[in-house]
């Protein structure tokens, strides 16, 4: 059963292989340059009088291709192969009827099963579990510089946190029996597929959205406005109000997933960006010659030593202004990351569950 399964799989597995080393490959030429590189960077940015900053933004706009390149690859490989390895894993034994051969060849159907399930699942997990931990070891460098960014890229967030360390396994198997289990209830190829690719969707968007966030409680915490946390700023002139956005990023914490991010007035009460402060006098009040969205500050002169918009600022933050943030923590990756897995390997093991009941109750 083994060696017949092997057979059936094996050109499926090469390709698999194939292509996984040609990935492997162009990492591991490419991962030790782009991390001398940061290396380099960093020291050589950590003495310069405005930090590193620039130096994260550059970094991460130079490989910002690649970066989404092998980000795709990992996110899109478990459901390939849920589409291609598990979806047509029975169909295509029902389609030709080749399954009754077997079971007359005193092969019963959970041998069947479990050599099938176990052979080609495995060979799934460890495609996604070698990419996945390819792709972790390669982008290290930039998904540090891509959490500097505007808009930022944190590890703990939806985009990376999917594609990054052991969830990825856990993603390919869940897929992987997800098509087996489609495939002993549709009995048809393409239909299984296209099931197969919808259901995965639908649980992976649910997954970051409703499920993750509550995996712990989250961090809250409200801080003052500052040039530090400023993302946008505009005033207006004939008294039109400051109109400013702040970063979506957590204190201290770059790679921290920010679940929430709003400007509160000083009754905790969401601003959509408007501040109401006076923009015809004191320190908001813009230059009379200055262009729109020109400095302000002029017409109530900041104190000596003191930018215009630190003025603004200051003023809006004495108006009980506040940046409030609800956020996971970036310390908590590895025990979201564990906690995503074992959920995923449950699903999986409940599939397989049904696999098993519906090979041997309901096909004939």
């Amino acid at each position: 059963m083994i060696w017949l399964t092997w057979r059936q799989f094996r050109a499926s597995a090469a390709t698999a292989a194939a292509l996984l080393a040609a990935l492997a490959a162009v990492l591991a030429l490419t991962g030790p340059g782009m991390a001398d590189d940061y290396a380099a960077g960093v020291v050589a940015c950590k003495r310069r009088p405005g930090g590193c900053g620039n130096f994260y933004q550059d970094f991460y706009h130079a490989h910002m291709a690649a970066f989404f390149g092998v980000t795709v690859v990992v996110l899109l490989l478990p459901a390939l192969l849920g589409l291609f390895w598990g979806a047509p894993l029975i169909t295509r034994e029902l389609e030709t009827g080749t399954h009754r051969l077997v079971w007359n060849q005193s092969v019963t159907r959970t041998r069947w099963l479990t050599v099938k399930l176990g052979l080609v699942g495995l060979g799934a997990t460890a495609a996604a579990g070698i990419g996945s931990l390819a792709v972790t070891w390669w982008a290290g460098p930039l998904d540090a510089s891509a959490a500097r960014n505007t808009p930022s890229f944190p590890r703990m967030g939806p985009l990376l946190f999917d594609a990054r360390g052991l969830v990825p396994v856990a993603y390919a198997a869940f897929a992987f029996l997800l098509g087996v289990a489609v495939g002993t209830v549709v009995r048809r190829t393409l239909p299984a597929m296209a099931v197969t690719l919808a259901v995965f969707a639908v649980v992976q968007l649910a997954m970051p959205l409703l499920v993750r966030p509550h995996f712990a409680a989250p961090v809250r915490a409200s801080q003052t406005i500052g040039t530090a946390n400023l993302d946008d700023f505009f005033v207006g002139h004939n008294g039109e109000p400051v109109q400013m956005t702040v970063q979506s990023q957590a204190p201290g914490d770059p790679n921290a997933w920010v679940l929430e991010n709003r400007l509160v007035d000083a009754a905790g009460r969401p601003t959509n960006g408007t501040i109401k402060v006076s923009t015809t006098s004191g320190p908001c009040a813009p230059e009379q010659s200055a262009p729109p969205g020109g400095a302000p500050g002029q017409a109530g002169r900041p104190p000596a030593g003191e930018s215009p918009i630190s003025a603004c600022l200051a003023e809006i933050n004495r108006l009980g202004y506040r940046q409030r943030l609800v956020y996971q923590p970036s310390s908590r990756y590895w025990a979201f990351q564990w906690a995503e897995t074992g959920i995923f390997a449950v699903l999986a093991a409940g599939l397989a569950g049904f696999c098993f009941w519906t090979v041997r109750r309901r096909l004939s």
